[in-house]
Order: C-alpha cells, then sequence, then structure tokens
C-alpha cells in the first residue's frame, strides 16, 4: 500500500540509510550488505563504533531466527523455569538471549564430535537446539559480510558495566523508532490513533504507573509485558522498568511485547534524531523526551569552567 511505503521511506530516513536526493546513502549501502531487517541492521553497525560487536551480532544471529525457546510439557513447567532462571541476564531479555547462545556455544565447543549431544539439556531448559544451531551459522554469516565489507569487530567483553551500555546504546542507535509512551492508567482508555498491525516493529515504550502495562506513543496502545519475560521470572521479582526496548508487539495473540530490555531515557534522548523527537504526537511522554532533549543541548551549549 502507498502509506506503507511512505513509512518505510521515512524509517530509513530516519535511519540515516537516504540521501537528500532520496538515494542510499553511505551507512544504508552498509546497512543493505546485511540480510536483517532495516533497525537490526543499523543497531550492528553502530556496535562498531561502541565496541559490542561479538556481542551485538549474537543477538543479531538470536532475534533473526526463529524464537529459541519450547513449551515444556505441563508437569515439566516448573524444573524448567528453574533452569531457565541461572541463565536470565539482569538488563533484560536482549541480554539473556546472548546468555543463551553463549552458553550453548560454550557446550557445543566442549562437546565437539558428539553429534546432538546438547538436545537433552535443550531439553531441559526448555530451548531448541535447531534453532540455536541456526543461529551459530547465520552469526558465522553475518561476521562473513563485517569481514568482507571491512567493519571492524571489537573483542568479547560480555559482562562487564560497559559492555551493557554499549549494547543498549547500539540497541536504541537502530531501534530508537516508533517511540513508545506510558501506561494509561486505571480507568483511563487508550484508544489507537491509527490501525495497529499484527505485528510493530522494534520500539521503546514507558510504563508510568509502575503495573507494567506499556503505551506506544505513536499508536497510544497499551501492551503488556509477556510471561517469558525475565522481569517477571526473576525471583524475588522486581518492579517493572518505566522505560523498555522490545523486539516485538503482537497485538492478534496476546497483546505483549516480546524480547524486552531496559533503557533509560536520558540514552534516547541523546541517540534518537532531534527531528525525530519533535515529531512525537503529543503526550506527557513526548514532553519528558523533549525537557531531557533541552537540558542536553543546553549542557553542550554552556560555555566550558577554566581549568
Amino acid at each position: 500500500a502507498p502509506e506503507a511505503l511512505m513509512q518505510a521511506l521515512e524509517d530509513l530516513d530516519y535511519l540515516a540509510a537516504l540521501d537528500d536526493d532520496g538515494n542510499l546513502s553511505e551507512v544504508g549501502i552498509i546497512m543493505s550488505e546485511f540480510p536483517l531487517d532495516p533497525q537490526l541492521a543499523k543497531a550492528l553497525i553502530a556496535s562498531c563504533e561502541f565496541d559490542c560487536v561479538e556481542e551485538m551480532v549474537s543477538l543479531a544471529a538470536m532475534l533473526t531466527v526463529s524464537p529459541c525457546f519450547v513449551s515444556p510439557s505441563t508437569h515439566l513447567e516448573e524444573a524448567v523455569t528453574l533452569r531457565r532462571r541461572a541463565l536470565l541476564h539482569p538488563h533484560g531479555d536482549h541480554f539473556t538471549l546472548i546468555n543463551i547462545f553463549n552458553a550453548f556455544q560454550q557446550r557445543e565447543c566442549s562437546r565437539a564430535g558428539l553429534h546432538n549431544g546438547d538436545d537433552g539439556w535443550c531439553r531441559k531448559h526448555g530451548l531448541s537446539g535447531e534453532a540455536l544451531r541456526l543461529a551459530g551459522t547465520v552469526r558465522a554469516e553475518l561476521l562473513e559480510v563485517m569481514r568482507r565489507i571491512e567493519l571492524p569487530v571489537s573483542p568479547p567483553a560480555f559482562g562487564t558495566a560497559a559492555n551493557a551500555l554499549n549494547l543498549q546504546r547500539a540497541l536504541i542507535s537502530g531501534y530508537f523508532l516508533k517511540v513508545g509512551g506510558g501506561c494509561a492508567g486505571p480507568g483511563r482508555a487508550v484508544v489507537p490513533a491509527a490501525p495497529l498491525p499484527s505485528r510493530c516493529a522494534p520500539q521503546v515504550a514507558r510504563d508510568i504507573d509502575g503495573s507494567g502495562n506499556y503505551v506506544m506513543l505513536t499508536h497510544k496502545h497499551v501492551a503488556h509485558l509477556p510471561p517469558a519475560c525475565c522481569y517477571l521470572l526473576r525471583q524475588p521479582p522486581r518492579r517493572p522498568p518505566p522505560w523498555v526496548l522490545y523486539h516485538e508487539f503482537t497485538i492478534s495473540q496476546d497483546n505483549c511485547l516480546r524480547v524486552v530490555s531496559e533503557i533509560q531515557p536520558q540514552m534516547l534522548v541523546e541517540l534518537a534524531p532531534q527531528y525525530y523527537l519533535s515529531n512525537l504526537p503529543a503526550s506527557e511522554s513526548r514532553d519528558l523526551l523533549m525537557e531531557l532533549r533541552e537540558k542536553l543541548v543546553a549542557a553542550e551549549d554552556a560555555p566550558a569552567l577554566p581549568e
């Protein structure tokens, strides 16, 4: 449809993939080298700047293949949930996917030569060995593309505080599109501003009442954390994060976000284009982001203090 085409072009423009004439920019040409959606390709390119390529390429592979989680039999649910908790990462689902991939790869290396030797481990954790092996293949292909076009590949640093921040920066660089707002709160209806597709592109959402209900600014639609989200599985449970980046939103099934990780709005303001923030529909969340943006600009324009 013409509307979908125009939206796609606008998204590419926000991602700096187009030049002033509407042709692919230098960034857009590099993005087109990857068999990934534009947001994920931009995040992978940004990981070169933020020195987290090893982790981002693993995450890109995990997000590209079929979901690695398998529903266990009813009588095994409790045991599987307990084992999965050991793989949860405090920074969110994106980091948990990297944890799972790394754990599987370590077992693959230690059990080299054993055919399907890790299927038992996968069953115990409610994971798909087939999806994880395919993710390894996809990861190798993505790394080959990066080497072919001579993009820098930083060494692994997963688990450090600096690496976690850099991963968040890289993700936001590609996933700032369709920034979301806060929960409507009890008794307040939220009506979509436009028809929603069954699946929405990666977004950022905000929860303002602390109940785990998130609303997207562009659609003004409330969604929820899925039962398998790391923030709900952790023990003891914690309050849901106020701002999250998520990979997918399904309205047709359970109205839940998919693959959710906490971010800081200050980081979003730093990395999203100014004209994108200005074009957001009016809302409390937009006002908050614009206020943060004004403070950031004021700090940048302030004269440096003499030493």
